[in-house]
């Protein structure tokens, strides 16, 4: 056990954790990232042609941050590229929202692809 004073001579005693993991630290070796992604909500594509598309990340955070700089960041984190019916651009989803809105498709099947990239774009899981 650890005792630290306060400013006010008043002590705090700190017990060893079971385990180190904090986001004020790096972990070393951490698991690979996972997602996650259900079906589209029914009701909002049936009444507005709304495709809104829960997933979850695990091990993984998606935070607004790109470029080399964030890189080393721990707990792991970027973003997501979100691909339609194989089109040759992207979107990224930096929002962290749990959610995809797809708006203005047509109707009709469509294929959509979901992948957690690093702060520079490297892939590292795909969801399709």
């Amino acid at each position: 056990m650890t005792t630290i004073l306060l400013a006010a001579g008043t002590p705090i005693y700190a017990q060893t954790p079971q385990h180190a993991a904090t986001q004020f630290l790096p972990i070393k070796n951490e698991p690979a990232p996972k997602l996650f992604v259900d079906q589209p909500l029914p009701r909002p594509l049936i009444t507005r042609g709304v495709a809104i598309i829960p997933y979850r990340a695990e091990n993984f955070r998606i935070l607004p941050i790109f470029g080399a700089g964030a890189t080393d960041i721990s707990p792991r984190a970027g973003h997501l590229h979100v691909s339609i019916d194989d089109l040759p651009w992207r979107r990224a989803d930096a929002g962290g929202t749990g959610a995809i809105v797809l708006t203005g498709l047509p109707p009709g099947e469509h294929k959509v692809l979901i992948e957690i990239a690093t702060p520079e774009h490297q892939v590292l899981v795909t969801w399709n």
